[in-house]
């Protein structure tokens, strides 16, 4: 059975990779676009949806722990 504090640890995994991961793709590919490589917008347009990725590949782990059948 899942706790309460596994769901909180997630939900701090899931902020603070999410962030970290986020941020440093926003933050090298903005760099690389202010310098004219076009290619820092790879970097930048995906940036939001593979923080939430991480949070949501997570969850489906914790989720994997809850027992079957309706609740």
């Amino acid at each position: 059975m899942v706790t309460r504090a596994e769901i909180l640890i997630l939900g701090l995994t899931a902020g603070v990779v999410g962030s970290l991961v986020g941020g440093l793709m926003l933050g090298v590919g903005l760099g690389l676009a202010v310098n004219g490589a076009h290619i820092g917008w790879l970097l930048v347009l995906p940036a939001a949806p593979v923080a939430g990725l991480i949070g949501y590949m997570l969850a489906r782990k914790l989720a994997k722990q809850l027992p079957e059948g309706p609740l």
